[in-house]
């Protein structure tokens, strides 16, 4: 019965554990792309910041430039009407699930010759943080939830025709996680998984520019296949035998979902242009996460198989749509606004506290400033306003001890600051 029991705690952490792996998708790695809410993002190559969306993009950039900067990331989400789903005992409201976090880039890129252009950029395209008191009443899904990516990439970008531009770049990523989870089963006691991997994707893009004043982009990143490796540990496990499975090294694979994005920018006039941008993000390409020991045999059972828990996801790809405008003041200021609308990638039916997500509407604005030839400024600010969201763990299919019903509103703030030099 023990071991039964060890069994069902560990699943309980590893299906909690899966709206970690699905991410949070930091789109922010540019100040001044976010102003527009990265309508044209794909074409708009206005610094080196942009080859994030469109390596191809570099080939605008002349010379040697390097551009860098940082996005506050402030987000509100609030538990409400907590209840369990099988008592209707009412749990305490949860005002601060999702906690803050500052997301950084740089760029730096330099012009071989009138054809080839080359460039490093560094960004964190992924990241989390959302936390719940350790008594809450939902701890069989979820206390801690901290996942954090650096990526750097190596790129380059070849000017095919005067129109035509081409570009590749290959993705390293780092990827580490924290998870902490309680379980009902074996007296509340605390689960810590943790883990981490290094592993590579690539990056392709393509520009095209009709006439100087009007072009489009198409830019594409890679899938991951991330292969963590890791432990999970609890004080169970050092204070009863039985519960061995509670401590021990194990390793998952999960893949990381590719995006194909397109992007149009128009020059109206000398002051005044126009963007617009659609964006697929594939997250559909995750469909499970399988858990296995490291020890194999179980060095408690050597009639112990390794492989240790497989979690079916259900997640849909999604849609970015965003259309934005930029209008010059002076010879030094410019105006950037944008509205965009995001697609969440999580139904009702496998919503979990980890990520209490839903459909959400940017609304962007941002400020240039051309200090000399060769240094200048951008800063945007962005409020997202999330659709209210609604949590029943029943409708998943894990089989925790407790399950939860609770109502969510989310919202952001995003605050973000950069500098382009150019040598």
């Amino acid at each position: 019965m023990k071991k039964v029991l060890t069994l069902a705690a560990l699943g309980t952490v590893l299906l909690s554990s899966t709206a970690m792996a699905a991410g949070f998708h930091l789109r922010e790695q540019s100040a001044a792309a976010q102003g527009n809410a990265f309508a044209g993002a794909t074409a708009g190559a206005e610094n080196n910041s942009y080859a994030y969306y469109n390596v191809a993009g570099l080939t605008r950039i002349k010379g040697t430039q390097f551009s860098g900067g940082g996005t506050y990331i402030a987000p509100k989400a609030a538990a409400k009407n907590v209840r369990d789903a099988q008592t209707g005992e009412r749990g305490a409201d949860v005002q601060n699930v999702v906690h803050a976090a500052v997301s950084p880039y740089f760029t730096i890129s330099h012009q071989v010759n009138d054809k080839l252009f080359i460039g490093l950029a560094g960004n964190s395209p992924y990241g989390m943080i959302t936390k719940y008191d350790r008594d809450w009443i939902g701890g069989d899904h979820g206390i801690t939830s901290d996942i954090k990516t650096a990526t750097f990439t190596p790129m380059a970008a070849y000017k095919v025709t005067d129109k035509l531009s081409l570009g590749v770049g290959m993705q390293i990523q780092y990827v580490w996680a924290h998870l902490t989870s309680s379980s009902s089963r074996v007296g509340a006691s605390n689960v810590n998984v943790k883990g981490d991997a290094l592993d590579f994707g690539y990056q392709l893009g393509a520009m095209y520019e009709f006439t100087p004043s009007t072009r489009i982009g198409v830019g594409y990143r890679s899938q991951i296949q991330h292969k963590i490796r890791g432990d999970i540990q609890s004080p169970l496990a050092q204070a009863h035998p039985a519960y061995y499975l509670l401590n021990q090294d194990i390793s998952a694979k999960l893949t990381t979902p590719s995006m194909l994005s397109f992007g149009v920018y128009h020059d109206v006039n000398e002051r005044l242009a126009l963007m617009a941008e659609y964006q697929r993000v594939f997250w559909s390409s995750f469909r499970e996460l399988t858990f296995v020991s490291r020890e194999t045999p179980a060095r408690h059972n050597p009639a112990t198989p390794a492989y240790i828990s497989q979690v079916h996801e259900r997640w849909r790809d999604t849609n970015f749509y965003a259309i934005g405008t930029s209008y010059m003041l002076d010879e030094q200021w410019k105006l950037r606004l944008g509205l965009g609308y995001d697609q969440s990638a999580v139904r009702l039916k496998h919503r979990t506290p980890r990520i209490p997500d839903s459909d959400r509407v940017w609304y962007s604005a941002g400020l240039g400033y051309q200090y000399n030839e060769k240094l200048s400024f951008d800063a945007g600010f962005t409020y997202i306003a999330a659709r209210d969201a609604h949590i029943d763990t029943r409708l998943n299919g894990n089989d925790p001890a407790r399950h939860i019903t609770a109502d969510y509103s989310n919202s952001v703030k995003v605050f973000s600051f950069g500098l382009t030099y150019n040598f």
